[in-house]
């Protein structure tokens, strides 16, 4: 995934009301701008760490700039931005590179399932006599031990009720995917973060357990381009 346009590098001031975080560039000015992550971003939004911003060009904002990458404070790259996360799995699949996803017939985006009335981040369709295959996607952007990432970085309500939808979809025979996409290439392994969130760590587990399958891929992280790379080890 290209970014249309040059990032512009600077130095984050503060984080606050979770949606914006002020910016100093490098040219002295100061700057507000969007953050489009809902989590505590974790390692990711500490005062001085370098940080690359998106020009949104559009006139309509309310905010110009959108952040887009934290360099964590061992030097990291790390995508930040929670919206990306289906588009690189979506290319993911599409290029091959995530094999266990291969050979259905289409991909379609945010479609309605579930008995709680929620939207399925992609959805691979197959013909003939073949499961159709529910892909929950989770941006991942944490790690506070050497190679190992962690989600949830807070407390995911919704995280878990996307889980107990993906268990529905199993008991009526079709298959379900949670994947995980780190956006930082320095993990090699992935596991919930229990001491944060213990229901999601739980309710994780029993999912895996009743057959929905857990996928976990890190992702490569520069001011011109993310791309997913290769898939790590979950440890549950």
């Amino acid at each position: 995934m290209l970014f249309p346009v040059s990032l512009v590098p600077g130095t984050l001031l503060r984080r606050y009301k979770r949606f914006l975080a002020d910016v100093e560039l490098d040219d002295g000015s100061v700057i507000t701008a969007h953050s489009p992550n809902t989590g505590s971003m974790l390692g990711c939004a500490d005062p001085g760490l370098r940080v690359w911003l998106r020009d949104a060009a559009n006139p309509r904002r309310k905010y110009r700039w959108s952040w887009e990458i934290s360099r964590s404070a061992d030097g990291t790259m790390v995508g930040i931005n929670t919206l990306l996360s289906n588009g690189l799995v979506a290319e993911g699949i599409e290029s091959g590179l995530v094999k266990p996803l291969q050979g259905y017939d289409g991909l379609r985006r945010e479609v309605r399932y579930g008995q709680q009335n929620s939207r399925i981040d992609l959805l691979l369709e197959a013909d003939g006599s073949r499961r159709q295959c529910y892909v929950e996607v989770k941006n991942v952007t944490a790690s506070v031990e050497p190679g190992v990432a962690l989600f949830p970085d807070a407390v995911s309500q919704r995280g878990t009720k996307h889980l107990n939808e993906l268990m529905h979809i199993r008991t009526e025979g079709q298959r379900a995917i949670i994947f995980f996409c780190a956006q930082r290439d320095d993990v090699t392994a992935l596991r919930p973060a229990d001491e944060i969130d213990p229901v999601y760590g739980e309710t994780l587990r029993a999912a895996v357990e009743k057959g929905v399958e857990a996928m976990a891929y890190r992702a490569t992280v520069t001011p011109r381009s993310i791309v997913l790379t290769q898939p790590i080890e979950i440890v549950l």
